[in-house]
């Protein structure tokens, strides 16, 4: 795991940007403490910083070259079956290995494939190849987007890098995209291939890049498939194969050269992945994180009846809401691009603590995208098939309206959740989605902008841009068509893109067994009633392992990894909202939003009825800390 960036460039004025490298290799220190190198000649410039995992030594360091000296890779990620492939190597008479990283067998094994080593690789990677006798680059991103690659490309230069604050190092134009922002304001988080800058891009998962000869070609080499003719395998033998792929994952995952532990929150997917890993690892450390002022939130006492279960060494963090918020600043200040979603605090946190004690951590990551785990999923089949109960609830929206809408207790939440069920339903299948994907509706969105950003914003842009994010949700959808639409556009925007800038902002690996792609291709392969009905979601994950979890993990419900928002915009971060990054003198002057409209949100927040609002409060001030911070 560690954080890449280069540049290559095709002019004198492309060549001047090669200046800026080391200070954009410094700008990723972070995600790889152990050590950072850089290459460069005329045109080409390739900067590594390394979080070391496999083979520590200095011999693997990258950027790496094979004995030719004509190929160098620089690479972020791991793969998990290198050993494998390397045998393959060597039966193909490739024997001069002089390390035992998984770097050079991927270096080696693309000098021979090219391309269709990405097939082979099983793991988590964004990497780049420089062929020094063609002058050109190849880069790729791992199947589901795990890891992260941005690039910038136009007539003087190609620029990439793990994080956008690499890119920015190299002195390159800001200019705000207003689709993304416009997006953002919606989801909270900016979908692939769009960043918040126009000239710059994500890599979307499963894609490579070639560069030569002043062209970037970007081609797809994988893609989720649906099995529409669904998998004739019964529900009992589909049971046995998602076990015997998941403890494979697992595993697979548990190789490392330095301490390794595992997330425990004390649900049901994390419980699994950690009592998998201990057959195999008697020693393994568990780390949980819990809230002592949020009791509602706090499933610590699951962590340790699993942790006591498997009989890990089990660590428990146990916050107050003062040490959750004394981080904020933290966090706010490493984000590089707007991206709210307020559960990475959390993430921060946890992840920051278990580096005390381990290098890599596994996490249940995924299982909710794959196996129907959110409540979203349980709306979303009850407005496929319809029942009196859905239809009552649809024609009582009037009535949902008139009650007070919050999360703060049970009653209010309720009428929040049956008014959003209400809306969503009555909406065509896409549209569906992207409400119930969102915080805020397109007009909504859209009235936050000042006459200013309006003129900027094209919104036959924006609609052509999201009818490609919802592209695999057909007329009529089934929940495999929802799911698939989650693993492009929730998983790796939002899941995948927290849990990777807040594990690496402090040097730890994070790995998901439940996104190996044998996994997930057979997760596809298996009908929607095998994954969620009436009375039970991720229903195939909790049949499989019932007789291996403790009995107290089911029937209870699921509860969210979430920070007491509603209650810090109102009290700590008062001041911020009023008189600092959504004041009226502040949003005026900046003249990217219509005060007026936020002027309501802000109403809207102290209110006995905030609904969501929090959501997007904290979305505006994600946006205002980073504005100051890189536009200012």
């Amino acid at each position: 795991m560690c954080g890449i960036t280069g540049i290559f460039a095709f002019n004198l004025v492309g060549k001047f940007n090669l200046v800026n490298l080391a200070a954009a290799t410094k700008a990723i220190e972070k995600r790889g403490p152990d050590n950072q190198d850089i290459y460069h000649d005329e045109f080409v410039g390739l900067g590594h910083r390394r979080l070391s995992i496999i083979d520590t030594s200095a011999i693997a360091h990258q950027p790496m070259w094979d004995e030719t000296k004509r190929y160098c890779i620089i690479f972020n990620g791991e793969i998990f079956n290198f050993q494998e492939l390397k045998k393959e190597l060597e039966q193909k008479g490739v024997t001069s290995f002089f390390s035992h990283s998984d770097t050079e067998v991927l270096l080696k094994l693309f000098i021979l494939e090219k391309e269709k080593c990405l097939n082979k690789l099983n793991g988590f990677f964004a990497f780049c190849v420089y062929d020094k006798q063609e002058q050109s680059l190849f880069l790729a991103r791992d199947r589901y987007g795990v890891k992260p690659l941005l690039y910038q490309f136009d007539e003087d230069k190609f620029l990439f890098a793990s994080e956008m604050k690499s890119i920015i190092a190299y002195g390159i134009e800001k200019e705000i995209d207003y689709t993304s922002l416009h997006t953002y304001l919606q989801l909270n988080y900016i979908p692939a291939p769009r960043t918040i800058f126009k000239n710059v891009k994500k890599l979307l998962p499963g894609h490579y890049i070639k560069v030569s000869s002043r062209q970037a070609t970007v081609s797809t080499y994988y893609s989720i498939s649906i099995d529409n003719g669904q998998s004739t395998i019964d529900y009992s033998s589909a049971k046995e194969k998602f076990k015997q792929l998941l403890e494979a994952s697992v595993q697979r995952r548990l190789i490392s050269d330095v301490p390794l532990g595992a997330f425990l929150s004390g649900g049901i997917d994390s419980s699994i992945v950690t009592g998998l890993a201990a057959k195999y690892k008697p020693d393994l450390h568990t780390f949980s994180i819990g809230f002592r002022d949020e009791e509602f939130f706090d499933e610590t006492n699951y962590a340790r009846l699993v942790a006591k279960h498997f009989k890990t060494d089990h660590t428990v963090f146990s916050l107050t809401n003062d040490d959750l918020y004394a981080h904020v600043h933290s966090i706010l200040d490493y984000l590089d691009e707007p991206f709210a979603d307020s559960s990475a605090i959390n993430v921060f946190i946890l992840s920051k603590e278990t580096r005390k004690h381990a290098t890599v951590a596994l996490s249940g990551d995924g299982a909710d995208e794959l196996f129907a785990g959110y409540n979203k999923h349980a709306a979303f089949l009850r407005a496929i098939h319809p029942s009196w109960k859905e239809s009552l609830a649809i024609s009582l929206a009037p009535i949902w309206k008139v009650f007070p809408q919050s999360r703060n207790n049970f009653f209010s939440n309720k009428a929040r959740q049956f008014l959003r069920f209400a809306e969503g339903a009555k909406l065509t299948s896409k549209e569906r989605y992207w409400h119930w994907a969102g915080f805020a509706s397109q007009q909504k969105a859209y009235q936050l902008f000042s006459e200013k950003s309006k003129t900027n914003f094209a919104s036959q842009e924006f609609n052509l841009f999201k009818d490609d994010l919802l592209k695999t949700i057909p007329n009529t959808e089934t929940i495999n068509d929802i799911l698939l639409t989650d693993m492009n556009l929730v998983l790796p925007g939002d899941m995948l893109t927290k849990v990777d800038l807040m594990s690496m902002a402090n040097g730890l690996e994070v790995r998901s067994p439940f996104l190996d792609f044998e996994l997930v291709n057979f997760a596809f392969c298996l009908p929607d009633e095998y994954k969620i009905n009436p009375t039970i979601r991720k229903r195939i994950v909790q049949d499989a392992f019932r007789d291996f979890l403790p009995e107290e993990l089911y029937n209870r419900p699921k509860k969210g990894f979430e920070v007491p928002m509603l209650k810090w915009l109102r009290k700590e971060m008062k001041s911020l909202i009023t008189d600092d990054l959504l004041s009226e003198k502040f949003v005026r002057e900046q003249n990217v939003f219509d005060y007026a409209a936020i002027a309501q949100l802000k109403k809207q927040l102290f209110s006995s009825s905030p609904g969501d609002v929090h959501a997007r409060i904290w979305a505006l001030i994600v946006f205002q800390w980073w504005w100051k911070k890189y536009n200012s």
